[in-house]
Parts: structure tokens; sequence; C-alpha cells
């Protein structure tokens, strides 16, 4: 269910360190019209949490909030313990270095080669070795299985591979969070499942903080009951009632606020009608 703003108490400075993210009482206001109203939930250190709503209900901007891109007009957020309500731009220019995102349409630079783009954000801090950056893009690259595009521009690559190489682009710098701006979306079926396969098996092999921005139903849920098999190199079903070893959550606004907060578990017993015709 949708948590209590009790739960976040104001004069709250410093959160525990079991939190990634907290959003405290989150107010934002565009155009005289309440995009968020007072939104609060958790995102603890090391789990996963898909944000669902219709059009226009704030997923996104609750990512550029994350990020500071965006200043709340009320209300406080964590990220990594810290709050970033009234930091200064600096600040906030070097807690984004621990963070990693995944644009909507990948986002990648159309003039670099795909090598360029993956080490953008090391070459841009300008204090690691090439070498030791030249390691660190293959390493990336392997991971997401496209070892062979490095020399490629992004227009020689099909959309699920500019997906792949934006995903490797966001962990080249071992973020300890990871913000997915819908990654499966305008990829066909088949793709849009390789790509949460990748998605599981960063989440379980590394146990980065996420959140997880989707459209899509089916992806969120998928991620809720396959873990990824280290023997086979592919994700698997977990058995049923089990859950997989990394937890993955829930959270569906609606008209600016949370209505739900919970596992997959409770989602799908809900009683509340309009989620269950959201669900269906």
């Amino acid at each position: 269910m949708a948590l209590s703003s009790q739960m976040f108490p104001s004069e709250a400075r410093v959160q525990p360190p079991s939190d990634a993210i907290v959003f405290e009482n989150v107010e934002l206001i565009f155009e005289h019209k309440p995009v968020l109203d007072g939104i609060s939930f958790r995102l603890p250190h090391g789990e996963t949490k898909a944000i669902f709503g219709a059009a226009g209900a704030g997923k996104s901007t609750i990512l550029k909030l994350a990020l500071g891109l965006l200043k709340a007009d009320s209300g406080r957020i964590f990220v990594l313990g810290e709050d970033i309500t009234e930091m200064t731009e600096d600040r906030l220019f070097e807690l984004r270095s621990r963070v990693g995102i995944v644009f909507q349409e990948s986002a990648l630079f159309d003039s670099l080669n795909v090598r360029e783009n993956v080490a953008f954000r090391l070459t841009e801090e300008g204090k690691i070795p090439e070498e030791q950056i030249d390691q660190r893009v293959r390493e990336a690259l392997s991971f997401v299985e496209l070892e062979n595009t490095i020399d490629m521009l992004p227009s020689e690559l099909s959309g699920g591979m500019r997906r792949r190489v934006a995903i490797a682009r966001a962990i080249i710098t071992k973020p300890e969070v990871l913000l997915y701006d819908s990654p499966t979306g305008g990829l066909d079926p088949i793709t849009s499942t390789n790509i949460i396969e990748l998605l599981v098996k960063q989440r379980d092999v590394y146990k980065t903080s996420s959140l997880l921005v989707t459209h899509r139903l089916q992806d969120a849920f998928v991620m809720a009951t396959h873990c990824f098999d280290r023997a086979s190199g592919h994700m698997k079903r977990l058995p049923p009632g089990s859950k997989a070893e990394v937890p993955m959550s829930f959270l569906i606004l609606r008209d600016g606020k949370v209505i739900f907060d919970g596992d997959a578990h409770e989602l799908a017993h809900t009683r509340d009608e309009y989620i269950k015709k959201y669900l269906s």
C-alpha cells in the first residue's frame, strides 16, 4: 500500500545507510498544476523498484528529481544518504558521478563511436589513464555482449544494440544507484526481453540499487519472477512462490500520488479497483 507521510519526520536531516534513495513528502508543480503531490517512498540499498503510472503521472520526473535536474517545490529527497534538496550544482555534480542513468531512446552521441560513447564519463573526469579506460570499456561491452561493436557508430547499430550500449555507458563507472527511464520503450517484444534479461543480470550480479521507470508491466513482472543463472548465462524462472535474491518492488502513481508500494505478491492480490483495471 501507499506509504504514510508520518513515516518520514520532517526534522530528519540524515537518512540511515539502509536507503539508497528517499523521497519525503515531495511536491512539484508545473504551471499551477501538481505533478507530484506529496509523494514518499524508499529505495533500500541493493533493491530494485519499478515505477508505473499513466502517461503524465510523473514517472520520469522522479528520476530527474533524484538526479537534481529538477528542484522540488517542497519536501526532501535523499540520495545515498545526502539531502539533495538544497545542494549546490558543484555538490550535485559530485553526487551524480555515483549514479548511472539509461535515458529514453538511449541518448547516444551520434558523432562518437561506441568506445567513445561508453567511455564518455570516464574521459570527462580526466583522472583515469587511457589504458585503464580501454579496459573498463571492454569490460562493460563484454557485460552487455557487444565487444565487437567498439568501433561502430550509433547509426550502424540496431535499436536494441543502442540500448545495450547505453547500459554499458551507465555501468562503466560502477555506480551505486542506477536509474532506468523506459529502457524497453520503442523496442519489439523479443528485443525488449533481451534488454530485461540484461537488467536482471546486472541486478543479480552487481546488486546495484535501481529505479526502473517503465510503461510495460510485463517487464517488471519478468524481473520479479526471474533470476540470472550464471551457469547458463541467461535468466531463468524462479520456482513458484519464491522470490529473487535481490528484492523487487512496485510503485504506482496516480494523480501525482503514490497509490501502491509493495512487492509482486501484494500487487497481484490488490483490491484497489483502479490498480486491478490498470493491471488488466
